[in-house]
């Protein structure tokens, strides 16, 4: 097989690597349809090209390109010392021809001391999902998606849902804090958000007003004990380009109380996400987790969600 040369990447190569990024993402809609299927892959590299502090290389076999990877830095206040491989950032002929990019892109990268690698692959693409595993990355993320179900069964007779309200402002503030504060712990060691309790409580009050966001509360004899929260995947700032569906709605937050767990709350609260999302016209579903949380990485793929993405992530010493 002829030698592998790696290159910096260059404006020159935006078309080529269009045309590799187009492979990927058909190979990974006959996997999951419900992902976007009109998508301008050149404007999507070039986005990832023009950001701020981009670099990347690209593998060229017999004057064709047949691999590229481009890394980008997002805030270091919040990630570390970082580098992100994006959603557009990276497609190969073979799953192999990624870990010869890397090799070269990540010496540039800790050079620069950015030691904590980020990269979003394709869930449905187990070769390249272990390629990637193979350079001592590990699932850090997903993201999933399913069709809106049909009607789903009623709740258990001790589980109230509804709507939420301001008047739960102080109980909705104390359930925006389960989730951090469980990931806080053994084996996500996720540090805690930057919220402050003012902030939440105003995000809070801003968007139970809202007639396009869904937010719902769970009651265990006349306490609120669990909280979900709808919106329209636009929205996300995560279920961005390839990953984001035409038309759907994004869970966005759910949480229950320790102490309500296996009551049947976060599964009333579930459906009664699913049955607004319906209600709205929604057809696609899309939602994320931790897969590092054991709770949500077994909850969610139990109520239908099929991986999309994975972040996956490498720390170097």
């Amino acid at each position: 097989m002829p030698e592998l040369e790696i290159q910096p990447f260059s404006e020159e190569h935006l078309d080529p690597a269009a045309r590799l990024l187009a492979e990927r993402h058909a190979r990974q809609l006959e996997a999951e349809p419900l992902l976007p299927t009109t998508v301008d892959f050149r404007a999507e590299i070039e986005a990832v090209w023009k950001s701020e502090e981009a670099s990347g290389v690209v593998a060229i076999r017999s004057g064709e390109v047949v691999g590229y990877l481009l890394g980008v830095r997002r805030d270091d206040s919040i990630w570390g010392t970082n580098v992100w491989v994006e959603l557009a950032g990276h497609a190969v002929k073979e799953p192999e021809v990624i870990r010869d990019l890397y090799a070269v892109g990540a010496a540039n990268w800790v050079d620069e001391g950015r030691a904590r690698h980020y990269a979003l692959v394709p869930a449905t693409d187990q070769p390249l999902v272990d390629a990637w595993f193979r350079l001592s990355f590990g699932a850090q993320h997903a993201t999933g998606i399913q069709e809106t179900p049909a009607a789903l069964g009623g709740p258990p007779t001790d589980v109230r849902v509804r709507r939420a309200a301001p008047e739960d402002a102080d109980a909705a503030l104390a359930l925006d804090w389960v989730l951090p504060r469980h990931q806080e712990r053994s084996p996500v060691f996720a540090p805690g958000p930057p919220w402050s309790e003012e902030e939440l409580r105003q995000e809070y009050l801003e968007d139970v007003r809202d007639p396009e966001i869904g937010i719902f509360v769970a009651e265990l004899a006349g306490r609120v004990v669990g909280l979900l929260a709808m919106v329209s995947v636009e929205k996300s700032s995560m279920h961005t380009g390839l990953a984001r569906p035409r038309r759907a709605a994004l869970l966005a937050y759910a949480a229950t109380l320790p102490e309500a767990r296996g009551s049947g709350a976060g599964l009333t609260l579930t459906n009664a996400g699913l049955a607004w999302a319906r209600e709205q016209g929604y057809p696609v579903v899309a939602t994320d987790w931790r897969e590092t949380n054991l709770l949500s990485s077994r909850f969610w793929p139990a109520r239908g969600f099929r991986r999309t993405f994975l972040r996956l992530y490498r720390s170097i010493p």
